[in-house]
């Protein structure tokens, strides 16, 4: 079993900083969870401290149903990819992989069986012979998770390893992730700041800010009820929409949201947790992703009123920069595909245009707290 469980991990420097508070989190056998959050949000030193790379100041941490506080990393059966690559650059690819082998004193015939192995899967057989130098920085990566590979682990630690590569090198090697997680069958603890990654990658995400868990879930989980603004506005591109507006709660116990005096009725689902919570009429941030957007006649009074100040044409897709409900940048997602040439061609800069959303689309959230009031 490779499960990993947090139990009160807090991590504090000598300074008295606590850089984790409380990190309570259970990690199945065999998942793929990703923490991810700004910098410094202490990501990566919770991976370090999962690792033994970094002393746990309370709280306990179990692996496999062990607890390893006091574990060196290398009694914890664990292997790690670093950012950096930290390849030996002047050893062979074939000798980088081997390394911590031989520290192992195996038979260089298992050695030969282990790296020949991680190179099939990985696509670099053909650069076993090769000095680091001599690579690309896809291929750099790949030796570097190869390495990882042949240490057999039953966890597998990732700490932002494809950040140094470029935007089309980063969709390869992510696609390769996944199916090197298919073929390993193991426990994955990724991290990274990029939240396409984290939604892409996990079967959970672990959202972070400030030392804090913000939210634990799944991709669909942290996308469609996000727990707060801070995960509303992290997860999403581009990031949600957020206005001030009313709630208003009428006699019948009906909710609807007054923004800027459009009135926007809630659906029965929304009105019945509103209620169990007994929300009353009150001040609120209202969310809208802005994929979730309609258009609209300009003369339609019920819709939202706007004006362009840029259009992003993206091919398949425009995004619309606008000035509406006092705010001077709203962001609207818009498919182009079925969209009329005539209505494209009024998405001009300085045009005025009208847009709405549907009940199913509005996220609330508590001004104060930042909380969500549908959760």
């Amino acid at each position: 079993m490779a499960s990993v469980k947090l139990t009160g991990v807090k991590k504090i420097y000598d300074n008295n900083v606590v850089a984790v508070h409380d990190f309570d989190l259970e990690i199945k056998d065999k998942e793929f969870v990703v923490f991810v959050g700004p910098s410094g949000c202490g990501k990566s030193t919770t991976l370090r401290m999962i690792a033994g790379l970094e002393d746990i100041s309370e709280g306990t941490l179990e692996i496999g149903g062990r607890v390893v506080n006091d574990l060196q990393p290398k009694d914890r059966d664990i292997a790690m990819v670093f950012q950096n690559y930290a390849l030996y650059p002047h050893m062979t690819v074939y000798d980088n992989i081997a390394f911590s082998l031989r520290l192992k004193k195996l038979p260089e015939e298992e050695v030969y069986a282990r790296v020949t192995n991680a190179a099939e899967i990985l696509g670099i057989t053909d650069y076993l012979m090769r000095k680091p130098r001599a690579l690309s920085g896809g291929q750099r990566q790949r030796v570097a998770i190869g390495r990882a590979i042949v240490r057999n682990a039953h966890v597998f630690l990732m700490d932002e390893p494809l950040s140094n590569l470029d935007a089309k090198l980063r969709n390869q090697m992510r696609a390769e992730i996944i199916l090197l997680r298919k073929r390993l069958d193991t426990t994955f603890i990724y991290v990274t700041h990029d939240q396409t990654e984290a939604m892409t990658l996990g079967d959970r995400i672990v959202i972070m800010k400030d030392g804090y868990i913000q939210q634990v879930g799944t991709p669909s989980e942290v996308f469609d009820t996000p727990a707060n603004l801070f995960v509303a506005g992290f997860i999403g591109s581009p990031q949600m929409n957020i206005f001030s507006a009313k709630l208003e709660k009428d006699a019948a116990g009906a909710y609807r949201v007054n923004l800027d005096g459009h009135i926007f009725e809630l659906d029965g689902a929304k009105c019945a947790l509103l209620r169990a919570k007994d929300v009353q009429s009150m001040d609120i941030k209202l969310g809208v992703r802005p994929e979730h957007v309609y258009l609209g006649s300009a003369e339609d009074e019920s819709l939202i009123p706007a004006r362009i100040t840029v259009n992003e044409m993206m091919g398949s897709e425009v995004h619309l920069h606008v000035q509406a409900a006092g705010i001077e940048n709203v962001i609207l997602r818009l498919p182009t595909l079925e969209m009329p040439e005539e209505t494209l061609e009024k998405l001009s800069a300085g045009n005025d245009i009208s847009f709405g959303f549907k009940s199913k689309a509005m996220h609330l959230f508590d001004p104060e707290s930042g909380e969500s009031l549908l959760k």
